[in-house]
């Protein structure tokens, strides 16, 4: 069944395969490149075939750049369906490089990503490789790799196997790493389009992606933690009788109708693309579709009166349900939005008044219009959005790039110093709640793909966290491993795998640690059948550097620096990281982020258990240091306890002025 994408690139060209209309299509992409860039392209495309090839391809490939914007190298897409199988039915000399494969798989599974036959995962344009020779090579390298070497990928392209040592990462990835002065998103649109770079989001880009779930969890505690915070829901008390209005089922996909569920509220979750709102509708992710905005309004209204946690679908844009919801004077309490704004102009937003099928055309036929039009509806939003506000909605910026383009874009988002007008979710959620006290989403993959491993591995992490918190004194850590623990006692029931069997928890060093030793043991007893893949979402502690996202709480100055995610990807990979991966770019746009992700493949060996110790420890405790060094109170106390428990952790805290000497210097001024 592997045969034909282990073997690489195929001697004779194989025959072209349809275009596969049932499935979702990334937009066409506006051209960019002149003419002389277009033959560079093509050399650039070309030099992956022997020479026979080129006057076939040279032709079908300028086609492909013409009325796609970039070279997707279609000919080349393997005909046999692309999922993540078991890790051993993988042609492998590393069981680790095996593991590696089935990841790449599942990123590329139509069940699971945005546009697989572009190679697109999520967000719009999160990229696993440029294109299908890419793949195939790849794919083809690991097959044949041993534990004595590494692959080293450019932007997707396999630069080859070197030499190294089994201690070393199996692969090391990297994407988009733009000088920083040609960081910019029309550089970045011509030299994909050239294939020199790509945007590889992270869990696209780093083969981490496990599907809708992964966001799932997320956004259920940013919910549950906005509600606490502004309307006052006891701790252990649910959202029934709330309301949660959103968009984006697309790029983001059914996260935020399925958290809105577990959470007990009821949400309408607006997306115009119809194919992507049935696509996450059959998926069970929205329970209910419609595209009359009154409707979705009425059923919102009548479930949360009801008391019952109902997901809502609005097929349309999201302004018109806004401006409906104000016009109406429907009182929602809780407001965001995931749509892909760090890709507004070519698919990751779209503006009111247009249908999804004239909007495509329009970005790639008129780009300059289009973008005036995106921007005038994001004024709109914004305007109603403001109108909510004022009548009790607690509204904030989910780290789409939403206050960025919105600000961009002339909107009325700013206070009178400049500031924005609504925060990230991680500012005053999920910055001081979790990622300052080293909580953050920790996943795992079961290779075997088996539901009976997935079950193992839910039993594992529940009893570590029931330990945990009969340990543990701290009330701001035991709240969080409460919230957790009904989590993973409730993630079987409410269907989320799509893609291979995983699972993702939100837990802090120690709790990553102890549950990934304990799966471990458990593979080693052969409770667990196969390897356990550890990895992260890019929301986290350590891993992502981005002043509109993850680190919106850090207010030292140091939120413009990049420091932190590429000293976690050096340290990840020198402590024992199967691969890992550093990334310009994520889910605040292109030169607004920097990410560094691992993977880890642990198989019950004493080898995994050294690993998984170091490498947790370090992934998790780089942030927490750093935040702390900010002067972030729940980072301080965070550190100073895991410096009580790890006698070889001595970090640097910071001294805190106390403010009035500072004001007696600039009395007068």
């Amino acid at each position: 069944m592997f045969d034909d994408s282990i073997l690489g690139l195929p001697i004779d060209l194989p025959e072209h395969p349809d275009y596969d209309a049932s499935l979702d299509h990334a937009p066409v992409r506006k051209q960019v490149l002149t003419q002389e860039q277009e033959r560079l392209a093509l050399q650039n495309a070309l030099r992956y075939f022997e020479s026979n090839h080129h006057d076939v391809l040279s032709k079908e490939f300028l086609a492909e750049l013409r009325q796609f914007g970039r070279i997707y190298m279609y000919r080349f897409r393997p005909p046999e369906e692309i999922k993540a199988r078991p890790i051993h039915e993988y042609p492998s000399q590393s069981i680790q490089a095996a593991g590696i494969m089935l990841m790449i798989d599942n990123n590329l599974d139509p069940n699971v990503a945005q546009f697989p036959h572009e190679l697109i995962t999520y967000g719009g344009n999160g990229s696993v490789f440029q294109n299908w020779a890419q793949y195939r090579l790849v794919m083809k390298y690991l097959s044949e790799m041993t534990d004595n070497q590494t692959l080293v990928v450019y932007s997707g392209h396999p630069l080859g196997l070197f030499p190294s040592h089994p201690d070393a990462p199996r692969v090391v990835v990297t994407n988009g790493m733009m000088i920083p002065n040609y960081s910019t998103p029309i550089e970045y649109e011509r030299l994909n389009a050239m294939g020199v770079t790509q945007y590889g989001q992270m869990t696209a880009g780093s083969y981490m992606y496990i599907g809708p779930q992964g966001i799932v969890h997320g956004t259920t505690i940013t919910l549950m933690n906005a509600a606490r915070i502004k309307f006052g829901v006891a701790s252990d008390s649910d959202l029934s009788g709330m309301r949660f209005v959103t968009s984006g089922l697309g790029g983001m996909s059914g996260a935020q109708a399925k958290a809105a569920v577990i959470a007990g509220a009821a949400c309408i979750v607006a997306e115009s693309n119809p194919t992507a709102a049935e696509k996450r509708h059959q998926q069970g992710w929205v329970d209910v579709l419609t595209e009359d905005v009154n409707e979705a309004i009425d059923l919102m209204i009548a479930a949360s009166e009801a008391g019952q946690g109902k997901s809502i679908g609005y097929v349309g844009n999201i302004v018109d349900l806004w401006e409906r919801l104000a016009e109406q004077e429907v009182f929602v309490h809780l407001g965001s939005d995931q749509t892909s704004l760090h890709n507004p102009f070519q698919g990751g937003y779209f503006p009111a008044g247009m249908s999804f099928k004239e909007s495509q055309s329009m970005m790639h036929e008129r780009p300059s219009e289009f973008k005036k039009l995106v921007q005038a509806s994001l004024r709109r939003h914004v305007n109603a959005v403001n109108l909510l506000v004022e009548r009790g909605m607690f509204f904030w910026d989910y780290g789409n790039a939403f206050l960025l383009e919105s600000g961009r874009a002339g909107a009325e988002i700013f206070n009178d110093d400049g500031s924005y007008k609504y925060p990230s979710y991680v500012e005053d959620i999920m910055g001081p709640l979790c990622f300052d006290r080293g909580f953050g989403p920790f996943r795992w993959v079961c290779s075997s793909g088996s539901d009976s491993d997935l079950h193992e591995t839910d039993r594992i992490a529940e009893n570590v966290l029931v330990k945990m918190l009969e340990e543990i004194d701290d009330e701001d850590v035991r709240q969080q491993i409460k919230d957790n623990l009904r989590w993973i006692r409730e993630a079987d029931g409410h269907d989320m795998v799509v893609g291979t069997k995983a699972r993702i928890l939100y837990a802090d060093e120690q709790g990553r640690s102890r549950i990934a030793s304990a799966m471990n043991k458990a593979i080693g007893d052969g409770r667990i059948s196969a390897p356990i893949i550890l990895g992260r979402d890019h929301h986290d502690v350590s891993g992502t550097d981005s002043p509109y996202r993850e680190t919106a709480n850090i207010n030292d100055g140091s939120k413009w620096t990049a420091d932190m995610s590429v000293q976690n990807f050096v340290g990840d990979a020198i402590r024992g990281a199967t691969w890992v991966s550093l990334h310009n770019g994520g889910g605040v746009g292109w030169g607004e982020v920097f990410n560094g992700g691992f993977g880890m493949v642990i198989d019950g060996s004493d080898a995994s258990q050294r690993k998984l110790q170091s490498m947790l420890h370090w992934d998790v405790t780089n942030g927490v240091a750093r935040r702390a060094w900010a002067r972030n109170d729940g980072a301080i106390t965070s550190i100073k306890q895991a410096m009580e428990i790890n006698e070889n952790l001595i970090v640097t805290v910071p001294n805190i002025v106390n403010e009035s000497v500072l004001d007696s210097l600039f009395e007068g001024d």
